[in-house]
Formats: C-alpha cells, sequence, structure tokens
C-alpha cells in the first residue's frame, strides 16, 4: 500500500486528516451538494489508505451532517434545508391547513463598514467592509418576516451588482449560484422581545408588542462563517417545537 499523501498536521489520527480533506474538496466546490462522493474503494485507492480508515472519515462528515449515505445508491454532499428552521418556529398555513410559501421582496443592499456584533459573528479582518441587505418574507401582502443580513464583501461583492428584482426567493442557492459561497450549517439563537415604533409598522403589530427574533450565523463547509442574520417576527403564531426520545 501506499504511503499516504494527505497534508495537514501530522499529529493528527489519519482518519481525521482525510476527512480535512475531504471537507476542503467539498468547500472547493470539487464536490457538490447534491452529487455522489467517489466510492469507498475509489477513495481507498485515491488516498493510498485502509478501508478503515475512510469508513471512519465518511462516518464522521455523515455525523456533523456534511454527508448523506442514502442505501444502495451511495453517499452524497447534503444539502441542508434551512427553510425547515422557520417552519419549525411559525404556523405558515392557510385556513384549509395547507403549507403557505412566503415570498420575498428585497428592500435594499448596500455597502457598508459592521458593526462589532457583526464583525465579531463573521469574524472579519480589520477593514473588512459587508454587503448588508434588508428584505420582507411575505404571505400575500402580510409580512411575515422582517430580515436584516451581512455578508463579508471580500466574498459576497458580486451581489451588489444584481438588480434587487433578480434575486432568487432562497438566497443559499442564489449565494452559490452567483458569488461560489456554499452554506453548510449555521447555528441559531431565539429571542423575544418588544417592538418598536418602525418594527410595529413593518410586521403591522402593535408597538410594544413582542417579537421574535431568529439570531443566525450561517457556515462555510470550511466552518468559516459567511453569513450573520437577524430575522423578526411577530409573536403571534409562533410555537416551539422539540422532538424528545
Amino acid at each position: 500500500m501506499n504511503a499516504p499523501t494527505l497534508g495537514y498536521d501530522e499529529r493528527l489520527p489519519l482518519y481525521q486528516r482525510l476527512r480535512e480533506e475531504m471537507l476542503a474538496k467539498i468547500a472547493a466546490g470539487e464536490w457538490t451538494p447534491g452529487a455522489p462522493i467517489p466510492t469507498e474503494a475509489e477513495l481507498t485507492k485515491l488516498y493510498g489508505v485502509a478501508i478503515g480508515t475512510v469508513r471512519k472519515a465518511v462516518d464522521t462528515l455523515v455525523n456533523e451532517g456534511l454527508l448523506l449515505r442514502s442505501q444502495g445508491r451511495g453517499t452524497f454532499v447534503r444539502r441542508p434545508n434551512f427553510e425547515a428552521s422557520l417552519a419549525r418556529f411559525f404556523r405558515q398555513v392557510d385556513a384549509n391547513g395547507g403549507r403557505e410559501i412566503p415570498t420575498s421582496r428585497i428592500l435594499s443592499k448596500t455597502l457598508h463598514e459592521p458593526s462589532q456584533t457583526v464583525a465579531t459573528a463573521l469574524e472579519l479582518p480589520d477593514g473588512e467592509q459587508v454587503v448588508h441587505i434588508k428584505r420582507l418574507r411575505m404571505i400575500e401582502d402580510r409580512t411575515l418576516f422582517h430580515e436584516e443580513i451581512w455578508l463579508p464583501a471580500s466574498r459576497f461583492g458580486a451581489l451588489l451588482d444584481i438588480d434587487a428584482e433578480d434575486f432568487g426567493e432562497l438566497l443559499y442557492p442564489f449565494y452559490e449560484e452567483q458569488c461560489g459561497q456554499r452554506i453548510a450549517s449555521a447555528k441559531e439563537t431565539l429571542t423575544v422581545g418588544a417592538a418598536n415604533g418602525a418594527m410595529a409598522k413593518t410586521l403591522s403589530v402593535a408597538e410594544g408588542s413582542p417579537v421574535v427574533t431568529i439570531e443566525r450565523t450561517a457556515l462555510g463547509y470550511d466552518r468559516s462563517p459567511l453569513e450573520y442574520r437577524l430575522s423578526r417576527a411577530g409573536a403571534e403564531g409562533f410555537r416551539y417545537q422539540i422532538d424528545i426520545s
């Protein structure tokens, strides 16, 4: 068997070094979301490692939610469903119980210096600017969410040259298409506060009424922060759902 040719810290176990190599291929777009990765036999031959090392590396990425095994079909790069996050917290059903799908409207997109909170969340170096997007998520004429989104300008500056009307309903596939940036996972925090005058008007709720804020930091496949987002909605219709086993 050929000696391993993997890079990274040689103090790491071999399967972890292989995991880093596989993760780098996903982050670079060589292995794309929804597409199958090479078989275990192919990976064994490619990297000159034992089949057990390959399986342990793949198992690690499956457990981290980055790969998905499909019985009889192979192992695929997982494409997360981030829209399911909002569905966990808010009821989006019509009078007949059918699922209502929100539409999106971009209000503005600007380039500016980040606040300390945004710079910290995105781990930005000094002097890095951000693309700041404001948008509404609506059902018919009713605003469901008001969203503020911050993105590192070095990665997402191309969005500033795109007309607001040309933005996709789902931003993460749009980021990938326009900027080559792929979102792999996200961390969310939920808080409840009171609506100020401007937010009350936007969400069509009474000033001082409860507003739910979902704070999200979205990460790339290399675990670097790519997006910081605040989604705000009136607390009416809010629900908390969790499965405990």
